[in-house]
């Protein structure tokens, strides 16, 4: 295991719980400790936020300014947590719509200290804004992104791509082998997990299993604002549907062992790394690159949210040949076990930090 050798910073806008295995892995990995500076979330972003066990934290006040294209957001407290933790190097969001940010970075820099930005990247390289996104992102001394497709947006910006690092977005540990799913089975098992809001286009997936022409078996696992809404379509569309409620960690193991696809027909979605690890193939919708990395021809589809031709083809496809599906499974097991998982994500941090230290 790489060491990074001093005291680390990390500014989040909020702590989500998803987060928190990954921070305590990170900080494990620095030996001179690590902070967390990070603010609550909106109440209308419904983010469960997480508490850690080996990282410092220290809470921000975030301000929230205006919203949707226009949000911005100034967090209080920045420089009162930066002269009490005194960090050896700061790891940031490469986010222009935080304000407090800049100075921060400035506080570093007269210290002769390093800052390293992480983000997403730019999907709209030519839109209005642009020449802010470059500027802000070129005052750090290297750039983490999440997936390769933001590393390349980053360098159409003029970041430099020797100092540009790609850490798989991973939620999940190294997992342990799953079980064999037999090959000959009396009805399939499709899967979703996951928030019931309306990006996620459960809808689509209750239409799209009345089309199958041997029905599956679907099963709901998740809580949301569309869960009564989704019921009641479902009793009208596919009453089989099982609706499970809303079940984390351990409690989620089941469902996933009983699974023989998994489906996410609409953006977002963190479930979908920890059913590969139980083996499963799966159907996501593209969304802001980090699919890219997890979904490949090997082990899944990728499919445009909007097309619900392209759901009922893509799953019609998927049932037709169990024996490669089983094999999609164990190709989806291999690229979470030795590819993206928090440990590998967290090695690429602290490369990250010792190229710049």
């Amino acid at each position: 295991m790489i060491k990074f050798s001093g005291k680390l910073g990390l500014q989040q806008r909020v702590l989500p719980g998803y987060r928190v295995p990954f921070f305590d892995l990170l900080a494990g990995q620095c030996e001179g400790g690590m902070s967390v500076f990070a603010g609550l979330p909106r109440p209308v972003e419904m983010i469960a936020s997480g508490q850690t066990h080996i990282t410092k934290y220290k809470e921000a006040k975030n301000i929230h300014l205006f919203g949707g294209a226009f949000y911005l957001c100034y967090q209080q407290g920045f420089f009162n947590w930066l002269e009490e933790w005194n960090p050896d190097a700061l790891i940031v969001e490469a986010n222009p719509r935080y304000l407090s940010t800049p100075s921060a970075v400035k506080w570093m820099r007269t210290r002769g200290r390093k800052v390293i930005g992480w983000g997403l990247g730019n999907p709209s390289p030519f839109s209005r804004g642009t020449g802010v996104r470059s500027h802000f992102i070129n005052q750090f001394d290297a750039m983490i992104s999440y997936s390769q497709r933001g590393a390349e947006e980053y360098a159409a910006l003029g970041f430099p791509r020797e100092k540009m690092f790609v850490a798989h977005n991973s939620v999940s540990s190294k997992p342990e082998k799953p079980d064999d799913r037999p090959l000959t089975i009396d009805r399939v098992t499709i899967l979703f997990v996951g928030r019931l809001q309306a990006r996620k286009r459960i809808d689509s997936l209750l239409r799209a299993c009345a089309e199958m022409e041997s029905k599956p078996r679907l099963i709901i696992v998740g809580d949301g604002p569309e869960r009564v809404a989704l019921m009641s379509f479902a009793k009208d569309v596919y009453p089989s549907t099982e609706f499970i409620g809303a079940k984390h960690g351990a409690d989620l193991k089941p469902y996933f062992e009983q699974a023989d696809l998994f489906v996410l027909p609409g953006t977002g979605g963190l479930a979908v790394q920890e059913a590969m690890g139980y083996g499963l193939p799966v159907i996501v919708a593209k969304g802001d690159g980090t699919q890219d990395d997890l979904v490949r021809e090997g082990n899944g589809w990728q499919i445009n949210p909007e097309d619900y031709g392209a759901l009922v083809s893509t799953m019609q496809n998927a049932l037709s040949d169990m024996a490669r599906l089983r094999k999609m499974g164990a190709e989806s097991y291999r690229i979470v076990s030795e590819e993206i998982n928090i440990q590998k994500m967290a090695d690429v941090f602290v490369q990250a930090l010792n190229s710049v230290n």
